[in-house]
């Protein structure tokens, strides 16, 4: 709930002015009740009313509201939309380790992309790891860099609080620009792909509502302050990246932060996506895609197919607006509404029913103004 995106939310309000800080709220709020229903449609209730899990995974869920029509399809579009915003989200790490690195030490003679294939290789270990235990350690790193990251920032701004004036919002906002803030507030949020697993692993799953509740609220919490102070401090002068706008004894050690927070985050998209293509390869029981060396092999292909595209891919980042457009949205919002409605339609509320309608127009319409905006950027960039 804290990741690279979190960098990029003073700028947002410097494009969306006070509806920023509402945005920011009301996207937690969606966002933890869009995983509130995944889960929910995990579990079906048995002939004494209790709940049983039935279902495992996101696309276990799909299959189930797509078997009348295709008892496979569903599954296959969520494992495809899922595997695709992974593998991007892997690639947009190395990426933005080469362009960290660069930046760190500009005096080496060395592109961006040489960079990256350096950063990749401290990535090879990857192929090893097995289990989720192994990824929630090396999350656990990524959030105390992250918390430094932003303990660092935000004293920064608090020795600079004499310039604060609430006359650097905006009170005016211009259509696309509001819609590109939209876009970074909403996707700093998105967790629902990992959900299902997470709850799954759970020592006691009964507490995973109370969990999603206090973590969207206490990254709602730390997201508006950041994003607050760092505007108040910069204004008009704040960049795209936040850490920008740093003075250049602090800009290089929060680089190498970052640098360090967006490898130690490459493990869980990876071994997530990973995950879902080796489950599907070897469903059918068949042996000799069941073995060790066959799985080394998978991963093996995934990490050298994210430094490929990394490498090769021109204009990435505007790909990746594009795509996180199409299975971001598609992933947070429309999905998770549409099969609670599908699954549990008759035992909804009428509130229920008009809060699932609300979050899928909200989400088509966020993913379609995304799309838009990407391919017109996309457009002016190819002439």
């Amino acid at each position: 709930l804290q990741g690279i995106f979190v960098l990029g939310l003073p700028y947002a309000l410097l494009h969306s002015g006070y509806s920023g800080l509402f945005l920011i709220i009301l996207a937690a709020a969606l966002c933890c009740y869009t995983g509130k229903i995944l889960i929910a449609c995990l579990y079906e209730e048995n002939e004494d009313g209790q709940l049983i899990r039935v279902r495992d995974t996101y696309e276990d869920i799909a299959n189930a509201c797509c078997k009348r029509l295709s008892p496979k399809l569903g599954g296959i579009v969520v494992n495809v939309t899922q595997v695709m915003e992974l593998i991007m989200t892997c690639i947009l790490y190395l990426v933005v380790s080469g362009n960290l690195l660069s930046h760190s030490f500009p005096h080496v003679p060395v592109t961006e992309k040489t960079w990256s294939v350096i950063a990749f290789v401290t990535l090879l270990p990857c192929v090893f790891i097995k289990t989720l235990k192994t990824v929630s350690k090396l999350s656990q790193l990524c959030s105390l860099v992250h918390f430094i990251i932003i303990l660092v920032v935000m004293t920064y701004c608090l020795t600079q609080i004499h310039q604060w004036s609430l006359a650097k919002f905006r009170l005016s906002i211009e259509f696309e620009d509001f819609l590109v803030s939209v876009g970074v507030i909403i996707f700093s949020y998105t967790s629902q792909i990992f959900l299902p697993t997470l709850e799954g692993n759970m020592k006691s799953p009964g507490e995973f509502s109370c969990m999603l509740n206090w973590t969207h609220f206490f990254a709602c919490v730390l997201k508006t302050a950041f994003a607050l102070t760092a505007f108040l401090t910069w204004g008009k002068e704040t960049k795209e990246v936040i850490t920008d706008n740093l003075p250049s004894f602090l800009e290089t050690l929060v680089n190498l932060c970052l640098l360090a927070k967006a490898l130690l985050s490459y493990p869980l998209p990876f071994f997530a996506a990973t995950e879902i293509v080796y489950a599907c390869i070897s469903r059918e029981n068949q042996s000799k895609y069941r073995s060790p060396l066959f799985s080394l092999g998978v991963r093996g292909s995934f990490l050298l197919l994210t430094l490929l595209m990394a490498m090769f891919i021109p204009h990435f980042a505007m790909l990746m607006g594009l795509t996180g457009s199409v299975t971001g949205a598609a992933m947070t919002f429309l999905l998770p509404s549409l099969f609670h409605l599908k699954l549990k339609l008759k035992k909804l509320s009428f509130l229920e029913k008009c809060a699932d309608i609300s979050v899928f127009t909200l989400g088509f319409l966020c993913s379609l103004a995304g799309i838009v905006c990407s391919i017109k950027g996309l457009l002016e960039v190819f002439g």
